[in-house]
Order: structure tokens, then sequence, then C-alpha cells
């Protein structure tokens, strides 16, 4: 049997020019007596040509493929964004301007003029919207004008008695740019894997879904997940500092926001609602995503794939009529300066025992109204370029949405939505003396005047809750309260015989205080150098000498003080006060823990 013809290909060669000269030296080898015209202008040459153009053209479309496959190489905007949805990113395309408005009303006041009546004290709903000319905010949360944080000042007296007869009320509360939109939608048949158009464009977020029986559906970021963590009314006695407890619940009922280019969807699951109950606590017998053991003793471990079987990721509507309430940006700049959040457009007012008020004074309440932002009012409006959303991505996976190290701990304490309680300062000590390698958690909270306060319960317990989703399996954590070491400045100063001595000094006092506005941190040190820095630096100062520290304590002071001294934590230079890692230096009343002289 004859030998076959071996004839070998360069497969390196994959543009016009390379495959060109490929095809020609192939012809020339293989096909000497049958083609010799090589001119530019033959037949020949123009098929040469055709199948060189062919080559080049597929070789760049497999490049092309090959490329925005993967996310490092992906240069195709949408392309990059898919990739990064594949690795768990999702890239938020509306992003939002959040802001502190002041709120003001004006209110009569009690039967002795001695301040407001607390009965015509209302509460303004989120949801409330304001607005500048262009850009429209919402209220994120409900106001009660009768918190102990609220400011009041006589608004009108008695020309006659000089007691006062209506006080202003002054509230400050976040807003989200945007505006509510409702659709209702009718579903009939079932369908499996449901997508479900939304009406408006540039969907910033969904707030609620119901069908027409009730029941609520929830956004998760994806089908698989069954398990939300929603917020309940703390009716403890700690529910000034802590007005909303977190708890996980199982839902059945559930959805994810896509978006195809300007196209905002609802994505469903395709399981049947025949199966499933009302929205339940966690517990491992109501847990929808079931998971079970091989059933054979030969292996003691459970089987791995069953983690991705499940509910069917989730009820499909069908038969019913959906309301879905969700906020989109109505102008593609939603910043706004100082000053311009002035127009009330839906308030929202609602009042204790309304029966027994007159409507006419509720009247005149709601029409005093008035708000105002004094600072800017500012968000991230410029989608990132596809280098920015690569970067995330890959920081995004990294931390696969969990903690391990110290600063993944705190990064997600301090993201702890402050409705649930607001953790002002934590520090993530390894527990030496524990053989488990325990982590303690030391935390100290923020209390309605706005100083330091040692953690309630309830905020502890909605803490646990919290660092359950995240916290690695084999962590175990103690939540402990850290300690406040409240202190006190004294100082003297000798002050440039031509500057007045009184007004130097109150510029010394009110430097120190900005200095200490906020507390220090978890084991910092309080450094008296940086006392005598400032006081130097004060115009009119010649020199700052006996700078002195104290430890305040009982009444409204911290009791931590009183379990040391001075002298104890004093360095032997003199320079600083150490502090332990549990410990934070607070300066808590700075009109009065400030003490100055001039010498």
């Amino acid at each position: 049997m004859a030998n076959e013809k071996k004839v070998p290909i360069n497969y390196t060669a994959r543009d016009f020019n390379s495959i060109k000269r490929e095809l020609v030296n192939y012809v020339k080898r293989y096909y000497p007596e049958t083609f010799r015209d090589f001119n530019e202008a033959s037949f020949g040459s123009l098929m040469l040509d055709t199948v060189s153009y062919i080559g080049d053209i597929m070789s760049f479309y497999l490049d092309y493929q090959a490329n925005e496959s993967f996310l490092d190489t992906a240069i195709e905007y949408n392309n990059v964004i898919r990739l990064s949805k594949q690795m768990g990113f999702k890239l938020s395309t509306n992003p939002s301007s959040t802001g502190i408005v002041e709120l003001y009303i004006i209110v009569p006041s009690n039967n002795s003029g001695l301040g407001p009546n607390s009965s015509y004290l209302p509460i303004l709903k989120q949801g409330s919207v304001f607005s500048t000319e262009n850009v429209s905010f919402i209220l994120t949360e409900n106001v009660s004008f009768a918190n102990a944080s609220a400011e009041v000042v006589v608004a009108t007296v008695n020309d006659t008695t000089g007691i006062p007869l209506s006080y202003v009320i002054r509230m400050k509360a976040k807003v989200i740019s945007g505006n509510l939109i409702r659709d209702t939608i009718s579903v009939e048949e079932y369908a499996r894997f449901r997508k479900i158009n939304l009406s408006e464009p540039n969907v910033s977020e969904v707030i609620s879904v119901f069908d027409s029986d009730g029941n609520e559906y929830y956004q998760v970021d994806y089908l698989s997940q069954d398990v939300i963590y929603k917020e309940v009314n703390n009716n403890t006695s700690d529910s000034e500092l802590v007005p909303m407890v977190l708890r996980p619940y199982a839902v059945p009922r559930r959805f994810t926001l896509e978006s195809e280019g300007n196209d905002y969807f609802l994505q469903f699951g395709y399981g049947s609602d025949a199966e499933i109950g009302e929205l339940q606590p966690v517990e491992p017998s109501n847990v929808v995503l079931d998971i079970y053991s091989k059933g054979y003793i030969s292996d003691d471990s459970f089987d791995p794939s069953k983690l991705i079987e499940g509910d069917k990721f989730g009820v499909a509507p069908q038969d019913t009529v959906l309301t879905v309430l969700y906020r989109v940006n109505n102008t593609n700049n939603v910043n706004v300066p100082a000053g311009s959040l002035k127009k009330i457009v839906t308030p929202m007012f609602s009042y204790s025992n309304r029966v027994t008020l007159d409507e006419n004074i509720i009247g005149s309440i709601n029409d005093s109204l008035q708000v105002y932002n004094p600072n800017s009012i500012v968000g991230d409006v410029s989608l990132p370029n596809a280098d920015e959303i690569r970067r995330r991505t890959y920081h995004y996976f990294a931390t696969q949405n969990r903690a391990v190290t110290k600063k993944d701990y705190e990064a997600i304490l301090y993201a702890m939505p402050s409705k649930f309680g607001s953790v002002k300062r934590c520090n993530i000590l390894q527990d030496l003396d524990s053989f488990k390698r325990n982590l303690n958690i030391y935390v100290l909270a923020e209390g309605a005047d706005g100083n330091l306060d040692l953690a309630t319960s309830t905020l502890k317990q909605n803490i646990k809750t919290w660092l359950g989703q995240y916290k690695m399996i084999n962590d175990t954590i103690d939540i402990l309260d850290g300690s406040i070491i409240n202190f006190g400045i004294n100082f003297e100063i000798i002050v440039d015989n031509d500057k007045n001595k009184f007004d130097v000094l109150n510029s010394c006092i009110s430097t120190l205080a900005s200095l200490y506005r906020s507390p220090l941190t978890f084991g910092q040190q309080l450094k008296i150098t940086d006392i005598y820095k400032t006081l130097n630096n004060v115009v009119g100062v010649v020199d700052s000498k006996n700078v002195r520290i104290t430890f305040k304590t009982g009444g409204n002071y911290s009791l931590a003080g009183a379990l040391t001294s001075v002298h104890e934590l004093m360095s032997a230079d003199g320079r600083y006060l150490a502090a332990p890692k549990n410990v934070v230096y607070e300066l808590k009343f700075s009109t009065q823990d400030i003490r100055g002289a001039v010498v």
C-alpha cells in the first residue's frame, strides 16, 4: 500500500499576508506543473487573495470571541458587565444621591405655654416626597417630631403675657433621589421562569411586590437564595436607640431584578404555591431549600450536589395581579446644591389619637412643614468604565461575601444599617485564653445625645444576627461591651500682650473641642503632645504649659475612669496616655470638661 502524502500545515498563519504567503508556498511546492502564474492580476491570485481574506476575518472573530469570553481581556462594555455578573458582582446602573435634610413644623404650645402640645406632635412617614426644580427626593425613614433629639424653639408669643403660643420643631432626616412608580400587572397562566417587565426605565430599587391575595414577594440577589433578613419593630425599652430588630426569614416567594439595556424586569423561579405556607422565621424544618444526606451507610458525608436542589428557585406567580412599587431616577444628574431642596410635594403625616384632635390645628401644622438641605446632596452619578468594573469585580470576588480578617469584621459591623442600632466604635481581638481561638468583639453604641454609650441587649442580638450572614463557620464570637474613659483637659497659656486674653482663651477651648469632637478609637493613645501643639498654633498664644489630663466619673460620665488612674496609664516620658485594646477615650462635654487659664 502506497504511503499517503502528508502535507505540513502552518497553523500559526492567522493574518492576510501570512496566510497568502503560506498558500503561495503550498501551491509552488505541490502544484508546480498546474499553477505557474503568480501575477497579482491573475485569476489564481484572486482566489488566493479571497481565501486569505476569509481566513483573516475568521481569525479576527476567533480572537474576538476568545478575548470577550474572559474578564481579563474583554473590551466591550456590555460584555464586561455580563462577565462581572457571572462572578457575582452586580453593577448598579442607576446610582442615587442621598443626603440629610432639615424638617421644620410649627406646633401650638401646651396649656402652660412651657413646651409644645405633645398631642399634636406628628410623624412624617417614610415615602414623603420633596423636590427641587428638576430632582425629586423621597424620605427614607419615619420622622417623629416627638423624638428627644428634636430641637424646639419658640415661634410666637402672647404680646401681653409673653407666654409662648407656638413652637418651631426641627428634625433631621435622610432622603434619597427618585420618584415612586406603581405598576399593576396582570399575570395569567403558569409559566416557568416568568419575566415581568416594568414600565419605566432607570429603575434604582424595587420597594415592594404584592399579589392580589396579599402575598409579598421579596427581592434576593440570586433565586437560589431563600433566606432574607427582615426588619421588625422593636417594642422594648431601647426602641429609640434601636428602632428595628433583625430577623431571618425563609422566603419561597422571591424574585431578582434584572436588566437588558434600559429594560428592567422581575425574574421569578418555576415553583408552585401549592406546597408553601406563610412567611415564617427560619428553622431547619422550615427552610425551603432542603439538604439531605445520602441513604447508604458506606458514605457518612452528605452529597454536595444536593446544595443545588431546592424549591425550583421560588414560586412563580400565576392567575393573579401583581402590584409593584419601585423607585426610578427622573434625571441623569441627581446631585443638588445646598439650599435648593425646598418644595413639598407629597407629605404624609400621622397622628396618635387623631379623632380627639382639632382638624383645623392639624391642617395648620401640616401646612407649616418646611424642608431645607443645609449641605449639598451628592452621589456617584457617573457609571464606572470597563477597567473600574473589572477591578471592582476582582475585589468583590475575593471577599466572597464573608468575614475572615479583622478588617472584614469591622467593615461588616460598620455597614449594618443604623435602624438596627448604631455601632459607633468596634474592635476585634483574638481571645488568647480560649482553646477555640475565640474572637472578642468589643462594641460601643451611640446614645441619644450623640455620645458613646454601652450597647443594649437588642443591639447585641442584631449584631449577632448580622454577623451570622458573613462569619466563617468555625469562628466563635463573643460580643462584649467596650470601656469608655471620659477625660477632661486643664491647661495654662501665655498670651501675646497685643491680644485680648479672653478671646484667645475661648479660641483655645473651642479649638481643643474641635480636636476631640469625635471619640478616639479603641486602643488609641491620648497624646498630650498633640494638645500642646494645638494650643501653640492658636493665634495669640505665645506658649502653653501645664497641660493636665483628668478622668471624669460619676453622674453622666462612664464608670471606667474610676477603675484606673492617669498615673497608671501615663507613659514614662509623660507624652501620652496609653489605652488598653478595649478602651476608648472620649471628651464628653467640651464646655465643662476643658478648663484653661492665662498666666
